[in-house]
């Protein structure tokens, strides 16, 4: 019992640090920018008002929603969106078009991501080190540069993993919302009547006589839910008590009592509007303020960056992306990865969006079209899953995600009206991902239908090679094709060139499924084709890490051993030449093939060992 609330209070303390991070750094703007936007008069019913839309909106969004809905939505204990959109593609596949509408719905809110993933470390690092401005305003050509410089030393250190600096993330982020929540609560003492805010009559009474400011000032108090996807994305690190337990006990409370805190500065004094955050701390413990607000933001950055490389991984996996070269950057722990073409990208697109946004305030207007939308695409999700998944009666359904499709509606619509003046940059990102991602996925299918329309029967090539078979030499020879039953192409060319044939064959395919995980015992399924020949399908699901050497070892046992010194592996390495057909734009078949050609290859992908590996190229018309 002991050793469980250890472990209980380890993984909460995790999920304070990775999960939370972005929400708990909302406060440096969320409130500014309603406040600061010029549409609400400074009385106090309307400073009560909108705290307690901030507070309802917490409570409906992030507790009711995410924690208390989404989160049950696991699939065999993953959560996300990729996870959902498993989920939801599985419930419906005896439904080809629906699935296929989920799917691209599911897949462009996963592009929706990395436009959110650009912008989340450029508002965030950029708010916090504009805490300089309050302390003296000679800082203020030194914020641009330091945030580059501060952001610059985030992705440079992303190769060496994060298993030694991960440590005091949780730690951190847990002085980050006690100081949010002591820097509150020292404000609401001296003007107490601010709680009145939590009654919901005073939002539902400022919504009533303001309707149209409301609609406005949606798209800024969205900003104090950005971070919430994250909690539902990182269910399978943690769990869903952890993360339960860390909402309830830490976080809420905190980013509440930060949030009426700096109301009640506003109350007393509305000049304070200008950087009410950095207002509320005493004028010693500006700097010391200032740097633990950066500490807090790398630290939500990093978990961003981190979450954008399990997603490019799973999406890869599912077959939207090529394969990108993967480290690992811990022995025991595989998920922890680093992809330098994400990082980078990443970067190039976060350092633009600082100099083409100069500041916070310009970048919360680019931040949150792409959070409500995909905010909005959950709770789509979340219904298809509870309806056809679960089974659960279509009147509950519609009642369970009726009231949050609404509310996700409104934020996004409202967000809308910021399209023009920053909103298009993450569309922008999250349509050119759509596109390359659909590229692959209908470029690989012109392929495999290619190959298909050219492909030998496996069984009957076999019988007609071994009437008259060639010389066969010591070793074993392992030969990857995209579909069981079909002869590679790697096989013809060392036939046609080397004239010989290894005393033992595996013909390999690898399966990724649309689920988490697949297991050991489910991993290999083996079929005997005489002549010391097999076939074999190699299965895997989305957050498994593809290593075929140690899959293969699975065989022991079963009819054959694999011996490591003595196995080559043999691979096909195509070379896509686009043509005038009717397949896909010519635009997009010299994009594929492109992507093709720079694609990582499979035996760094499959961990294949490097002095083993035999490539024999073609050429393929698509």
């Amino acid at each position: 019992m002991a050793t469980s609330q250890s472990s209980l209070r380890a993984l909460t303390l995790g999920a304070i640090g990775v999960v939370y991070g972005d929400i708990g750094t909302s406060v440096l703007y969320a409130v500014k920018e309603v406040f600061g936007s010029g549409h609400v008069l400074f009385t106090p019913d309307n400073v009560l008002g909108i705290l307690s839309i901030f507070f309802w909106t917490l409570t409906v969004i992030i507790s009711l929603k995410y924690v208390t809905l989404v989160l049950r939505a696991d699939n065999n204990g993953e959560g996300g969106l990729v996870a959902m959109l498993a989920l939801a593609s599985q419930s419906v596949k005896d439904r080809p078009q629906l699935r296929r509408v989920l799917l691209y719905v599911g897949i462009f809110g996963t592009c929706l991501f990395y436009g959110d993933g650009v912008i989340t470390p450029a508002i965030s690092v950029l708010s916090a080190v504009e805490g300089l401005e309050v302390v003296s305003p000679t800082f203020k050509k030194a914020v641009i540069p330091l945030t580059l410089v501060i952001l610059f030393g985030l992705f440079a250190v992303q190769k060496r993993g994060t298993a030694d600096i991960g440590k005091f993330f949780g730690p951190i982020t847990l002085v980050w919302f006690s100081v949010l929540a002591l820097l509150g609560m020292w404000h609401i003492a001296q003007t107490p009547e601010v709680l009145w805010a939590l009654s919901p009559h005073h939002a539902l009474r400022f919504m009533w006589t303001n309707p149209g400011t409301t609609f406005i000032i949606l798209g800024a108090v969205v900003l104090c839910v950005t971070g919430g996807e994250a909690l539902y994305a990182d269910m399978g690190h943690f769990g869903k008590k952890p993360i339960r337990l860390a909402w309830f006990v830490v976080v809420m409370p905190a980013l509440t009592l930060n949030y009426f805190g700096q109301g009640a500065l506003l109350l007393r004094d509305q000049t304070a509007v200008k950087n009410p955050f950095y207002m509320m701390a005493p004028e010693w413990a500006l700097l010391p303020l200032v740097g633990l607000a950066t500490l807090a933001t790398v630290i939500a950055s990093q978990a961003l960056i981190t979450g954008a490389f399990s997603v490019t991984k799973q999406v890869i996996q599912l077959g939207y992306l090529p394969r990108f070269q993967v480290w690992h950057t811990n022995v025991r722990e595989t998920g922890q990865i680093y992809m330098p073409f994400v990082n980078w990208g990443l970067f190039v697109l976060i350092v633009l969006a600082v100099l083409l946004f100069k500041s916070s305030s310009n970048l919360a207007a680019a931040y949150g079209i792409a959070v409500t939308l995909d905010m909005l695409i959950t709770t789509v999700l979340t219904f298809f899953v509870i309806r056809y998944a679960w089974h659960y009666p279509l009147a509950l359904c519609l009642a369970a995600t009726s009231v949050f499709f609404v509310v996700d509606l409104a934020f996004f619509s409202s967000n809308l009206l910021k399209l023009v003046d920053g909103g298009w940059f993450p569309l922008l990102i999250a349509a050119g991902v759509f596109t390359v991602m659909l590229t692959w996925k209908d470029g690989r299918r012109l392929l495999n239908k290619k190959l298909a329309a050219d492909a030998i029967d496996l069984t009957s090539f076999l019988e007609a090679v071994f009437v008259s078979p060639p010389t066969r030499v010591a070793g074993t020879a392992v030969f990857l094709t995209a579909a069981p039953g079909t002869v590679p192409n790697a096989m013809l060319h060392n036939l046609k060139h080397n004239k010989v044939l290894h005393e033992v064959n595996l013909f390999i395919t690898v399966v990724n499924h649309e689920v988490p995980w697949i297991g050991m015992d489910k991993r290999l399924e083996l079929e005997t084709l005489g002549h010391d020949c097999w076939q074999v399908v190699v299965n895997y699901g989305f957050k498994n890490d593809p290593d075929l050497p140690r899959a293969l070892q699975l065989m022991k046992g079963r009819g054959f051993e694999l011996e490591p010194m003595s196995t080559s592996y043999f691979l096909s390495r195509d070379t896509i030449a686009p043509t005038l057909s009717s397949g896909m734009a010519p635009w997009r078949e010299k994009l594929f093939a492109q992507m093709h050609l720079n694609a990582s290859g499979a035996a760094n992908f499959l961990k294949l060992p490097s002095n083993s590996v035999v490539e024999l190229g073609s050429k393929i018309e698509i």
